[in-house]
């Protein structure tokens, strides 16, 4: 017999433990294949890209993010630039995801235009995308999951209005190419515009994307306008950095409580803040269950169902009357421990 079909009668020259071990790569291979039939939670990896890691906001939007996990049986992998400027880093991030295969990507774009081309590119590569928090250009993704913003900013607009009655405004923007803080920012003007009583004399400064910046910038604006001199009555901060950048300049300037201050989002020191007097009010988001409502909005798509192409998760004003109310403190105070370990 030839040495050829010894081999073959042989198995091909391999050693019984070698086509032990050819069956076993075979049966994992197989079991692999019928949890993706199955849409089981080993095959379903999603990645969620939030603006920023370090604000209290994001965290509650993590939390949201993992209860939906857990009840979906299936994996969130949280990831987002340590700097809520930091849209390069924002890109390759995502960019990462889609390079590893991720099933669909939960994002909150950093630049309603910066991601659009790197969202499109996920979705030609068949990676779904939710965007959630701040709106993206193009409309190229399946929903999104957000605060009505506008209307969250027309609340602040009428809660400083009713606070100052007749007056001077300030508005300190947060950064440009944010859509969410920008819908806000058009409802509080908007809002501001029907009470002729009252006048805009500040909307174009920015306070970035941290607190210190924030802080910087409304030092400037409120000594620029003589605010200590009375020539500013009400101001308004469209997000939690912008926000707790203000109280800090208003309290170095001996204005807190002075001036009328109604802010947006919340952190243990903005609610203290709301007790003592400092602020007005502050317009809360539902970020835990921006997060929740996010992850299963995506993987009910991913899955075959359908799904809203708009979500609103809705807001609340929250002030020094309402503040230890059940409903405020779910959302100023929200479970972090019991998602996040934290």
């Amino acid at each position: 017999m030839r040495q050829e079909d010894q081999k073959i009668r042989r198995g091909w020259g391999w050693k019984p433990s070698d086509l032990l071990i050819f069956l076993f790569l075979l049966l994992c291979v197989a079991c692999k294949r019928s949890e993706q039939a199955d849409g089981g939670p080993a095959t379903l990896r999603i990645a969620m890209v939030p603006k920023g890691t370090t604000h209290e906001f994001w965290k509650s939007v993590h939390a949201g993010a993992v209860k939906a996990s857990r009840e979906l049986g299936v994996e969130v992998v949280w990831k987002g630039p340590l700097r809520e400027d930091d849209l390069s880093d924002q890109i390759d991030i995502v960019q990462s995801f889609v390079a590893q295969g991720v099933a669909g990507i939960a994002l909150a774009p950093l630049s309603d235009k910066g991601l659009v081309g790197t969202v499109k590119a996920a979705t030609d590569s068949r990676v779904p995308v939710v965007v959630f928090d701040s709106d993206l250009a193009g409309g190229n993704y399946v929903s999104f999951v957000a605060t009505d913003n506008v209307a969250a900013g027309k609340v602040a607009g009428e809660a400083l209005a009713k606070a100052v009655g007749k007056g001077n405004v300030v508005l300190l923007r947060y950064q440009e190419g944010s859509a969410s803080t920008a819908n806000r920012e058009k409802g509080f003007l908007d809002a501001i515009g029907a009470h002729p009583e009252l006048k805009v004399v500040s909307s174009s400064q920015y306070g970035g994307a941290t607190t210190e910046t924030a802080e910087k910038a409304s030092e400037n604006l409120l000594a620029s306008l003589g605010a200590a001199g009375g020539g500013v009555q009400g101001v308004f901060a469209p997000n939690e950095s912008t926000t707790f950048g203000m109280l800090r300049a208003l309290r170095q300037a001996g204005l807190a409580g002075k001036v009328h201050f109604v802010g947006f989002d919340a952190s243990d020191k903005l609610v203290d803040a709301v007790r003592a007097g400092d602020i007005d009010g502050l317009v809360v988001q539902r970020p835990f269950e921006m997060g929740y409502l996010a992850i299963k909005t995506l993987v009910g798509s991913i899955r075959g169902q359908a799904v809203e192409k708009r979500i609103d998760t809705g807001s609340m004003l929250v002030t020094k009357t309402n503040v230890d109310t059940p409903d405020a403190q779910a959302l100023v105070k929200p479970d972090l421990k019991t998602w996040l370990g934290e």
